[in-house]
């Protein structure tokens, strides 16, 4: 009986150190932080393509398509 309680109080101070080791550990990275990642490149991706598509839609895309319409003009 003895011995089975070292076993056990052995194993039980064994896993609290572990548990406190990990609750401790600066290293690595948390989810969190991959998720404010990840959300900043969604919206900074988003800006970026509606930037483009309010200068592609304003500025090059009616003077392209005007173009394109004398381009294949036929009536003279």
């Amino acid at each position: 009986m003895k011995k089975w309680l070292k076993t056990v109080k052995k194993n039980s101070i064994q896993r609290i150190l572990l548990a406190k080791s990990v609750i401790t550990d600066r290293r690595g990275e948390g989810f969190v932080d991959t998720a404010v990642k990840i959300l900043m490149a969604v919206v900074i991706g988003a800006l970026v393509l509606a930037g483009l598509y309010l200068l592609f839609s304003d500025t090059i895309l009616p003077t392209l398509t005007e173009r394109i319409r004398n381009m294949f003009n036929y009536r003279g």
